[in-house]
C-alpha cells in the first residue's frame, strides 16, 4: 500500500495561501524523495533517516527552522507551519530528525523562556543541527528517568536512565528533563559528553529510532525554566503526534479507497459492495474528526506561543496542554482502528510485506505510546475537568 500521489488538500479555516503554497511545497518534495521504497531504504540505513532528504527539508523547506524564532535565525512563523509539515511527513511515514529535534528539542528550549539558552542552542537547530530530549522513564514520561544534582547555579550533575529517545544516536546535543530535588527541570550537554551511553534499541515501528541514554555522573548545564515549561513542551509534542497521526490516517484512507477500486471479486471491483462503502465511510469520518480536533490543538500552541511570557501566557499555555491531550488520545485510537481497518478491507495481502498497510499500523501503535499512553492522558483530562 503506497500513499497516492495525489496533491496536498487545504485544511479549511487553517490555511493561508503562504501555508498551502508550504503544505504543497513539502508533499511535492516527499513524493519524489519519500516514496515507499525510499522509505524503506531510508529506516535500514545505518542513521535510520536519510540524511540528504534531511538536508534538502532544512534548506530549501526551512523545516527545522519554522517556529523558532527569526532573532535565533529561524522563520518566525506561527505553530501552525510546524504543525502542517508534521502532517505531509507522517502521510508519507518519512523518516527524519523533525519530531526529535526541530519539534521537541527546539520546543523544550523555547518552553524554558530563557533567552541564553535559546540564542545558544536554537541557530543550530534550525541550521539541521541534531539535538535529542532525553525525557522518559521506564514506566513512561510521567516521571523522568534522569535526576540532576545541581552544584551551582548552572552546573548539575546527572545520573540514571532517559527512555525512548528520539534520534539521540545520532544527536550531537542532548538536551534532559531531569527532576532536580522536588522540581522538574531542563539540562544541556554534548551527546558524546563522559557519563553518557547512547544505546539504540529495538523497536516496533522501523520508521523511527528510539534510543536508551544512561548518565552516570555526567556534567551538564542547567537551563532556568519557568513554571508553564512542562505544560508547553507537552502541548508541542502532543499536537505535532497528532499532526503526524492525521497525516498517516489520510493515507491509510486514500491507498485503502485505492485498492477497493482496484481489487475485483465476483467480477466486481470490491468497493462497489455497500458493506465496504460504509466502512470506508466510516474511516473517512474519523480522519476529519481527528483532523479538525488536531489543528484546534495546533491553533491553541500557536496561541499561547504568540503571548510570549506572563500569566496570561501560561493560562493559555495550561489550556492548550489540555487541548493537545484530547487531539494526542483521539488521534492516537482514530488512526489505530483505521489502520486495522485497512488490512481488514486489504485481506490477505494487507500483512505482507510488499504493501505498506503493515508500516502504518506500527506506526500507529507507535504513536500511540510516544509522550504518554491514551489511557494516561484520559486519567489527567478526567482530572483536569473535574470527574
Amino acid at each position: 500500500m503506497t500513499a497516492p500521489a495525489t496533491p496536498a488538500t487545504a485544511t479549511p479555516g487553517v490555511d493561508t495561501e503562504e501555508q498551502a503554497a508550504l503544505r504543497q511545497s513539502v508533499a511535492a518534495l516527499l513524493e519524489k524523495k519519500s516514496d515507499s521504497a525510499a522509505v524503506r531504504a531510508a529506516f535500514s540505513s545505518d542513521d535510520g533517516y536519510d540524511p540528504a532528504l534531511w538536508a534538502t527539508l532544512v534548506d530549501q523547506i526551512g523545516a527545522a527552522a519554522l517556529s523558532i524564532p527569526e532573532e535565533h535565525d529561524g522563520a518566525g512563523a506561527t505553530w501552525l507551519e510546524t504543525h502542517l509539515v508534521c502532517e505531509e511527513l507522517g502521510r508519507r511515514l518519512t523518516p527524519s530528525p523533525m519530531l526529535g529535534s526541530a519539534v521537541l528539542a527546539a520546543q523544550a528550549v523555547l518552553a524554558t523562556g530563557d533567552d541564553a539558552a535559546c540564542a545558544r542552542l536554537l541557530p543550530g537547530i534550525a541550521a539541521g543541527e541534531q539535538a535529542a530530549l532525553c525525557w522518559a522513564g521506564l514506566d513512561g514520561w510521567a516521571t523522568p528517568g534522569v535526576r540532576a544534582q545541581v552544584t551551582d547555579a548552572d552546573v548539575a550533575t546527572l545520573n540514571g536512565t532517559a527512555h525512548h529517545v528520539l534520534g539521540a544516536d545520532t544527536a550531537t546535543t542532548l538536551l534532559v528533563v531531569a527532576v532536580a530535588g522536588d522540581e522538574v527541570g531542563l539540562f544541556e550537554l554534548p551527546a558524546d559528553a563522559a557519563g553518557v551511553t547512547v544505546t539504540r534499541v529495538p523497536v516496533m515501528d522501523p520508521t523511527r529510532t528510539l534510543a536508551r541514554v544512561e548518565f552516570d555522573g555526567a556534567a551538564a548545564t542547567a537551563i532556568p525554566t519557568r513554571p508553564s515549561f512542562l505544560s508547553r513542551l507537552r502541548a508541542a509534542g502532543w499536537a505535532a503526534l497528532s499532526a503526524e497521526q492525521v497525516g498517516a490516517a489520510r493515507a491509510v484512507l486514500d491507498a485503502t479507497v485505492q485498492y477497493t477500486q482496484e481489487r475485483k471479486q465476483f467480477g466486481r471491483v470490491i468497493g462497489s459492495f455497500q458493506a465496504l462503502k460504509h466502512r470506508m465511510a466510516d474511516m473517512y469520518v474519523k480522519v476529519e474528526t481527528a483532523r479538525s480536533l488536531s489543528y484546534s490543538a495546533a491553533a491553541s500552541v500557536a496561541e499561547a506561543q504568540g503571548l510570549g511570557d506572563g500569566p496570561a501566557a501560561d493560562e493559555a499555555a495550561y489550556a492548550a496542554e489540555i487541548e493537545a491531550a484530547a487531539a494526542k488520545v483521539y488521534c492516537s485510537e482514530a488512526l489505530q482502528w483505521i489502520a486495522g481497518e485497512s488490512i481488514q478491507l486489504h485481506g490477505g495481502v494487507g500483512i505482507t510485506w510488499e504493501y505498506d498497510a503493515h508500516l502504518y499500523f506500527k506506526r500507529a501503535h507507535g504513536t500511540a505510546q510516544l509522550l504518554g499512553q491514551p489511557h494516561e492522558l484520559l486519567a489527567a483530562l478526567e482530572v483536569a475537568a473535574g470527574l
